[in-house]
């Protein structure tokens, strides 16, 4: 008898997870209620920013380094990373962190959670996992989200929480600047940012618009018929020594292109104009785009971040 009636309650405890998981999610602020909330510009920072990066090897530790090299003088920064690491692992500490030991072995590292209960961070900036969708199916982002940026806003209530934008494999079968497309509302924004929003509406967090300034570069790359030194995506990313293209991780190119973006929000300064040779997190000479490459990555990041509200920059 047992035995027959367990498929059903089953099937009933799985439905009723659901439904409770659906209770506890947030429902979507009204779009009246994000416009009129993101119409208002964060004010302009006064001087250098202390940092602190919560996430994975899509920000690793040449791109903070980078950032750091084109900030004002004083920009100061801490990171807490893992490979394709989840918020959620982040936050349990039964979850494991793959990579933990490999991704932290460096003078930034700095726990998380005493980090951000420091209340020492300007700007605490979070991403989430790829595949964004599994995260948001099987790891409550948009909960885990919250949760981080709560600890922040607690210990400081003056901290600025930003929601870092990345990307998808460049061999996506859904298509690389398609996905770029799709996911930032319904997946970045409605999913995650917005949730938050619903459970802090006095204080929403903003987002690095990094895939909109990718597929925008790119789209600009190829009406031109390429860039010196540039001619596709797959110049972004990184090679390896044989010359097999990493079709997830950015190489110098990619995150100088990162970098920028992350300047031109937290500072709310068009990055035109900054300097193009940089140097890694390990102190070498970081691969430099061309001063035309340059100069076409400084413009539209500088077009895409005041053509976006949710960045926080003024319009």
């Amino acid at each position: 008898m047992l035995r027959a009636v367990l498929p059903t309650l089953l099937i009933l405890a799985i439905l009723m997870a659901g439904l409770w998981w659906g209770w506890l999610r947030p429902r979507l602020p009204d779009s009246a209620v994000v416009d009129a909330a993101y119409a208002r510009p964060l004010p302009p920072p006064v001087g250098a920013m202390t940092v602190f990066h919560l996430g994975h090897s899509l920000v690793g530790q040449d791109m903070p380094a980078m950032l750091q090299q084109l900030s004002p003088i004083g920009h100061d920064y801490a990171s807490q990373l893992g490979w394709g690491t989840t918020l959620k692992a982040h936050w349990e500490p039964d979850e494991g962190i793959n990579g933990f030991e490999q991704m932290n072995d460096h003078p930034r590292y700095r726990a998380a959670d005493s980090a951000l209960r420091s209340g020492d961070y300007d700007a605490v900036i979070l991403t989430e996992m790829v595949e964004l969708t599994d995260a948001i199916k099987y790891f409550e982002s948009d909960r885990y989200f919250s949760k981080w940026a709560e600890l922040a806003r607690e210990a400081r209530p003056d901290t600025r929480v930003f929601l870092y934008e990345t990307w998808h494999w460049l061999d996506d079968p859904d298509g690389w600047l398609n996905r770029l497309d799709r996911d930032l509302v319904a997946l970045w924004e409605n999913e995650i940012l917005l949730r938050d929003m619903a459970r802090n509406p006095d204080n929403p967090a903003h987002v690095i618009p990094v895939g909109q300034v990718l597929s925008r570069f790119v789209r600009a790359v190829e009406a031109r018929g390429g860039v010196p030194g540039i001619e596709g995506p797959e110049a972004l990313f990184h090679t390896d020594d044989q010359g097999r293209l990493d079709p997830i991780h950015m190489g110098d190119l990619g995150n100088y292109l990162i970098a920028l973006t992350h300047y031109a929000v937290l500072y709310q300064a068009s990055p035109v104009g900054l300097p193009h040779q940089l140097n890694r997190a390990d102190g070498s000479p970081a691969l430099a785009p061309s001063p035309e490459a340059a100069r076409l990555m400084q413009e539209i990041v500088w077009q895409t971040v005041t053509s976006y509200p949710k960045t926080g920059v003024p319009q």
